[in-house]
C-alpha cells in the first residue's frame, strides 16, 4: 500500500494533515489514514477515540468553511480513517490558503487556480463573467446561425437565448469569445518539414471569433492534407488525415480549453501527423480512463459548448474521442490522446493501411497486436536476428504502427 492522489498516511495527529483536508474538499474526495507510516506500515494510534475528537476539533477550528467529512476506527489495528468529501462551497481554506494534491503530495494553489475555485463555489465559470468589451458585433455568428438554423438577424433576444447577454450583466466572456473581434488568444498553426527546425508555414488566428479560428484551422488542414485524385472519369477527394477527426479535435480544443490562460492552442502539422495541444487539463470530475473511453462529457465552457452544438460542430454527449477513433477504422495507425494536468494533446497520424507494410514488418506487427511483447520474444517467435528485429520494431514505432513502453530489460512493444 502506498500514498496516492486520494490517499495519504499520517503516523500521528499533527496539523500537517489539514492541508490535505483542504485539498480533498477543493478537488475531490480522499482519505487520510492515521496510524500508518509513510511506507504504508500499520502502526495504530494510541487512544483512537480521543484522537478522533482531536482531529475533529482541528478541522472545525482551522478549515473555513468546514468541509463534509467522516471518521472511523479500525478496532483491530487502531487505524483511524478520515474521509473528506469534495464540497460545494469552495474554496476551503487552511490558514487563508487553498491546497490541492499533486500526485502524493499537497501543495498550495496559485492565484489563477484560486479564482477558479471561487467561481466554482459560486456555481459560475470564467465564460459567465462580464466581458471586458461591451461594444461587440456578431457578423460571423449570424451567418452561421442563418446557414445552419435558418435564424434571421441576430437580435438581442437571440443573444439572450444563447446565454450571451443578460439585462443585468450585459455581454459575458462567452459572447466576447464569439464576437468578431476580441482580445483573446486563439490558434497557432505551424507546418514543419522533416523536423521542427524546418518551418514551412505558420499562421496565427487570434483576437477573432472562435468560429473564425475553427474555419481558418480547417482551411489550413484542407490545404496540406487533402488532394484530388482522378480515377477513370471520376474525380475524388483524398484525405491523408480524416477530416472528421480533425474537425472534432479542433472543435473540442476550442470548447474545452481554459480561456483564462493566456496561451494559444498549438496545431503542429508534420508530414506524417498533426498534433493539437490545448491549454488546460481534464475538467473536474473526469479521470483519464473516463476521458479515453469517451463515455462522459463535462463541458468546461457550457455556453460555448451549447452554441457549437447548435451549429452542429460538436456532439454534446461525450462522443468526441469515439468519433475520432471511428474515423481511423481500417487504419493500421491510430490517434493518440495525452491528457496532462495542464494540457491535452491529440495526435492524428496520416492514415496507413496495413498492406503498406513489408512482409517482415507485417509479421512483427501481427505479433504485437493486442499484447505487450519484448524484443527477445519477437526474436524467438520470428526467428529473425536480434538486430533485424530491433530495427523493424524501431520503424514500426517511428511510423506509428506500434508503441513502446519501459526501458532496458523492461522495454515492451504493442500495437492495436
Amino acid at each position: 500500500m502506498r500514498e496516492t492522489r486520494n490517499l495519504e498516511f499520517k503516523e500521528a495527529v499533527t496539523n500537517t494533515f489539514l492541508k490535505t483536508v483542504s485539498a480533498y474538499a477543493n478537488y475531490g474526495t480522499g482519505k487520510i489514514l492515521f496510524g500508518v507510516s509513510d511506507s504504508g506500515e500499520t502502526k495504530g494510534v494510541a487512544n483512537p477515540k480521543d484522537a478522533c475528537l482531536d482531529i475533529e476539533n482541528r478541522i472545525n477550528i482551522s478549515i473555513e468553511p468546514v468541509p463534509d467529512y467522516t471518521l472511523s476506527i479500525n478496532e483491530k489495528t487502531s487505524v483511524i480513517t478520515l474521509k473528506v468529501s469534495e464540497g460545494l462551497h469552495k474554496p476551503y481554506l487552511y490558514k487563508s490558503k487553498a491546497y490541492r494534491r499533486n500526485d502524493s503530495s499537497t501543495i498550495p494553489v496559485d492565484g489563477l487556480e484560486l479564482k477558479r475555485l471561487i467561481l466554482e463555489g459560486q456555481n459560475s465559470s470564467f465564460e459567465e463573467l462580464p466581458a471586458e468589451k461591451q461594444d461587440l458585433s456578431f457578423t460571423l455568428l449570424g451567418e452561421k446561425l442563418a446557414s445552419v438554423l435558418a435564424v434571421g438577424n441576430v437580435t438581442m433576444d437571440t443573444l439572450k437565448t444563447l446565454e450571451l447577454y443578460t439585462d443585468k450583466g450585459g455581454y459575458n466572456k462567452a459572447a466576447e469569445l464569439l464576437s468578431d473581434s476580441n482580445g483573446f488568444c486563439g490558434i497557432d498553426v505551424a507546418r514543419f518539414g522533416d523536423s521542427i527546425s524546418i518551418i514551412l508555414d505558420r499562421e496565427s488566428f487570434t483576437h477573432v471569433s472562435l468560429l473564425r479560428q475553427y474555419d481558418s484551422a480547417l482551411e489550413m488542414y484542407r490545404t496540406y492534407y487533402q488532394y484530388e485524385q482522378v480515377r477513370g472519369s471520376v474525380r475524388e477527394s483524398v484525405s491523408l488525415i480524416p477530416e472528421e477527426a480533425f474537425r472534432e479535435a479542433i472543435a473540442n480544443a476550442l470548447v474545452h480549453r481554459t480561456w483564462d490562460v493566456d496561451a494559444n492552442i498549438n496545431v503542429a502539422m508534420f508530414p506524417d501527423k498533426i498534433e493539437i495541444t490545448s491549454p488546460g487539463g481534464l475538467p473536474a470530475g473526469i479521470g483519464i480512463e473516463e476521458y479515453l473511453s469517451g463515455g462522459i462529457s463535462i463541458l468546461r465552457n457550457r455556453i460555448i459548448g451549447g452554441i457549437f452544438f447548435r451549429l452542429r460542430l460538436i456532439e454534446r454527449f461525450g462522443t468526441g474521442i469515439r468519433r475520432i477513433n471511428e474515423a481511423y477504422k481500417g487504419s493500421a495507425v491510430k490517434p493518440d490522446f495525452a491528457p496532462t494536468e495542464n494540457s491535452i494533446r491529440i495526435t492524428l497520424p496520416v492514415v496507413r493501411r496495413q498492406n503498406a507494410l513489408s512482409q517482415d514488418e507485417n509479421r512483427i506487427y501481427e505479433l504485437l497486436k493486442g499484447r505487450e511483447v519484448s524484443s527477445s520474444a519477437v526474436v524467438e517467435a520470428t526467428g529473425f536476428g536480434k538486430s533485424k528485429a530491433v530495427e523493424i520494431l524501431g520503424r514500426l514505432v517511428k511510423d506509428g504502427y506500434a508503441r513502446v513502453s519501459g526501458t532496458g530489460r523492461g522495454t515492451r512493444y504493442t500495437a492495436d
